[in-house]
């Protein structure tokens, strides 16, 4: 029988994975913000790559400075969100 009010390990460990990726790229997102963006406009550009809506992106980008404030709005909402969420998968896990 699973004891849903205590997560597993290996739950923990890839909710705190994911947690890292995205902190990752908020990181890149505020402090190297040219060189994400340039990495987010070559991946979409890449003909290898079979993005879904790739053109909806790619039109998102042509004004970079829009596209970076609502990047960075988003990431920071994001960011309280992951934070709020790590601590109560931990507390729930420690308890």
């Amino acid at each position: 029988m699973i004891n849903f009010d205590k997560p597993p390990l290996g739950f923990v460990l890839v909710f705190l994975l994911f947690s890292g990726l995205f902190l990752s790229n908020t990181y890149k997102l505020w402090f190297k913000t040219d060189s994400y963006y340039q990495d987010v406009y070559n991946s979409l550009t890449n003909e290898k790559t079979p993005y879904p809506f790739k053109n909806f992106f790619l039109k998102r980008l042509e004004n970079r400075k829009r596209w970076e404030v609502e990047q960075k709005i988003f990431s920071a909402i994001g960011f309280v969100a992951v934070i709020g969420a790590d601590v109560l998968v931990i507390m729930a896990f420690i308890q």
